[in-house]
């Protein structure tokens, strides 16, 4: 019978090789079903069908007393409910332990976001060398066109489509969209391609493909994107801390703020969840609430009145 760790190391080239999910995707499932295995393996547990509600509560309790957050549990739960209906499929394991138990509950954040001032006071900024040009353009590309930091990472020069002035995008689980680009971004783009070909290499060969490129001429890295972007906004020195998805969250609100349309957000995101998109609409109200305080007249909070002073010979 095949045993428990076969079964995670076939899920796992389930998902890489048939639903072609990201690596940062594959390597959220790995560490959620390697602590399923460490956990299963300390209870002497070897099939997946020995495994019972309880150990999936010990699993989950086992993380809270390591501090691992709300969203962290509930994520693996996720992973747990989907690797056993991959079982119940493939090997008719039909008992699915991870649904019996529920996630953590965990506050939602709101997501930070930058009021459009302060977007373009951060891409106002003077470009001298090659760096600021390409920096210019990826944070141009990122409030333009709400790209996640792996989407945009992952652009091709042939993305781009100068005629319909849009970007063909691979998102999540490979699902394609197409963006419009905005005329700032556009601008900063065709700059950008008119030194990338002869950005300094050190005598390496430039990737012909990828639209960023780093000094080694491969194609730029998550990493290195967001190490940019904190060195362009220290030099701005306004005291922010800015990164990628704060320019993706600040896209989603400022079109949401203008034009009120949650579904047009939702595919501009490429959520597969109206619900995850929902978030928005917190922000929104905020912005609203804040204007509504400002502009009505009985919206004016009182200040608290101070305690009365009594003289002599006052009456109290």
């Amino acid at each position: 019978m095949t045993g428990l760790a076969e079964q995670v190391n076939a899920f796992l080239s389930h998902l890489k090789n048939e639903r072609r999910l990201s690596v940062h995707t594959l390597a959220a499932y790995q560490r959620d079903l390697k602590a399923l295995l460490n956990y299963a393996s300390e209870g002497g547990i070897d099939q997946a069908q020995d495994l019972k509600a309880s150990d999936i509560r010990g699993l989950i309790s086992q993380g809270h007393r390591k501090g691992l957050s709300g969203r962290s549990q509930q994520r693996k739960l996720s992973a747990l409910r989907t690797f056993f209906a991959y079982l119940a499929r493939e090997s008719g394991v039909d008992l699915n332990p991870a649904l019996l138990v529920s996630a953590p509950k965990t506050p939602r954040r709101l997501p930070k976001t930058l009021d459009a001032d302060q977007v373009s006071n951060l891409l106002t900024m003077e470009t001298i060398s090659w760096h600021d040009v390409r920096d210019k353009a990826i944070l141009e590309l990122f409030y333009s066109s709400g790209l996640r930091l792996s989407e945009l990472t992952a652009c091709n020069k042939s993305s781009v489509s100068w005629d319909e002035n849009t970007l063909l995008v691979h998102g999540k689980g490979n699902k394609e969209r197409i963006l419009p680009v905005g005329r700032y971004a556009q601008t900063a783009l065709k700059d950008w391609l008119n030194v990338r070909d002869n950005v300094p290499t050190k005598g390496a060969e430039i990737d012909p493909d990828a639209l960023f490129i780093s000094e080694r001429g491969t194609r730029i890295s998550n990493t290195n994107v967001q190490a940019r972007i904190k060195s362009w906004t220290r030099k701005q020195g306004n005291g922010l801390h800015v990164h990628p998805h704060m320019l993706r969250h600040s896209f989603a609100s400022h079109i949401l703020e203008s034009s009120g349309d949650l579904r047009a957000i939702q595919e501009l995101l490429g959520h597969a969840d109206i619900s995850t998109t929902q978030i928005y609409t917190h922000l929104d109200f905020q912005h609203l609430a804040q204007v509504y305080d400002q502009a009505h007249p009985r919206a004016a909070r009182r200040a608290k009145p101070k305690s009365a002073v009594i003289l002599p010979g006052d009456k109290t």
